[in-house]
């Protein structure tokens, strides 16, 4: 490592050191303690920063000892307000030798990856349509108040009741949908417009937490089916999933649950109970534990509302059994929409790859449609919104021919296919995997 290169001041002031770094130097500064990475060629020391991240500071030590121009990109839509405090933690820059990628990256590809994000950029297509969003938005709320108006006019039958739980539902995904454009700053032009209206649709509309949302989301979108990193791969011992991950089980003989038959009580454990029994869990013991009390109030504002809806129909414990059976319904809903884009896709440790290469691996597509835009809340296009996450979700059709166009010039592989067939993959790939689990546990 030298020094060299003198910059004279802006004011007249003595022309300070730059100092010059090599990738070698940076890479090995990736540790808990110590990190740094790389923006547009500049070298940023970020260790005491990280714990004050607005995105959480996992996100940020997932880049660490690495170049973070395009995540940096990905996840910001103001990069000067952003700059002003980068400015504090510049320590350095790339020696003038130093390719601008780190680790033999394809820098044609970086390249034109980066002018890819630019033409939409001037295409308009990073700008939201107000009308979308209000309807979107208007549909849920209309949901909810149809929802209380068929059981105050029906009465509280089991069918009425049923249709009711139906309703609320469908209420309940979209407003899941529509928290995670406003969490992903995907609507309003200020990041602090977002914030607000993003508590208030994940709060009041769904009685979850801003918070706890962001530092799990942004992880899986900043290292995608990357295991100790995205923590939507992370199974806690009852999946094993991928082509290295059971292998790896069935050597060392462990045998928390029978992998083999894994694509089968998938049925009883992950569709019933991820939302009302694994994410509530979750989600209340972060918002006590980390002290997000603004969440908590957003919360406990949706669960007032619920309350004093549905009581006086149902009386608490029947309230209680109804909101439990809305988000068994819901969690089915989310379960299979979210998993069919990664879990048949690759699932291994990190790579170090380029943005684009590792979005791709980790993403695949459904067919487009007016049903499965609405019913996925757009995510049938996962890659698009991968490689773009604050592009508003209306725009991704118009972007997806020079995302296609980019993967054919480098032989990146662009999968799409229908919705029914994604869903049989996910449970085809945990077959596989528990396949692979089986035959090493026995024989290797």
């Amino acid at each position: 490592m030298g020094k060299g290169g003198e910059q004279g001041g802006d004011s007249g002031e003595p022309a300070a050191q730059i100092r010059f770094y090599t990738w070698e130097e940076i890479q090995k500064h990736n540790l808990r303690t110590d990190k740094w990475l790389v923006i547009e060629r500049k070298v940023y020391n970020v260790t005491k920063w990280a714990s004050r991240h607005p995105g959480g500071q996992r996100v940020i030590s997932h880049c660490a000892g690495e170049d973070a121009t395009d995540a940096f990109q990905a996840f910001h839509i103001n990069p000067t307000l952003v700059q002003k405090f980068l400015k504090p933690l510049l320590i350095g820059e790339l020696a003038p030798g130093e390719p601008s990628q780190d680790r033999d990256k394809n820098s044609q590809l970086v390249e034109d990856f980066r002018t890819l994000r630019k033409t939409a950029e001037d295409m308009n297509l990073f700008r939201a349509s107000p009308l979308f969003f209000s309807l979107y938005l208007g549909h849920i709320i209309a949901m909810e108040v149809l929802a209380w108006l068929m059981v105050s006019y029906f009465g509280t039958g089991w069918i009425a009741t049923l249709i009711l739980a139906c309703i609320l539902t469908t209420s309940q995904a979209q407003a899941g949908w529509l928290q995670h454009d406003f969490g992903h700053l995907s609507v309003f032009k200020k990041s602090s417009w977002n914030h607000i209206v993003h508590k208030f649709v994940i709060g009041h509309l769904k009685g979850a937490s801003a918070n706890w949302w962001n530092h799990r989301h942004f992880q899986h979108h900043a290292k995608p089916n990357i295991f100790k990193k995205d923590p939507d791969v992370n199974m806690l011992h009852i999946f094993v999933l991928g082509d290295t991950q059971p292998v790896e089980y069935g050597k060392k003989k462990l045998k928390y649950l029978p992998y083999n038959h894994q694509h089968e009580y998938f049925f009883l454990i992950f569709p019933p109970l991820l939302i009302p029994v694994y994410f509530q869990i979750q989600i209340i013991s972060t918002m006590i534990r980390r002290r997000f009390w603004a969440d908590l109030a957003w919360a406990i504002s949706y669960y007032l509302r619920y309350f004093i809806t549905y009581i006086p129909f149902y009386g608490v414990l029947g309230s209680l059994c109804l909101l439990t059976f809305v988000r068994f319904l819901e969690s089915h809903w989310f379960v299979w929409v979210t998993q069919m884009n990664h879990i048949p896709m690759e699932i291994d440790s990190e790579k170090h790859r380029d943005w684009l290469s590792s979005q791709m691996a980790a993403t695949c597509n459904i067919e487009q449609s007016f049903f499965n835009d609405w019913f996925t809340g757009h995510l049938n296009f996962q890659i698009e919104h991968h490689l773009f996450p604050t592009m508003p979700r209306h725009n991704f059709w118009k972007v997806k021919p020079l995302v296609k166009s980019l993967c054919a010039k480098y032989g990146v592989q662009y999968e799409e296919k229908p919705l029914g067939k994604a869903f049989v993959d996910i449970v085809g790939s945990l077959k596989k995997s528990g396949d692979l689990w089986l035959d090493a546990y026995l024989h290797k």
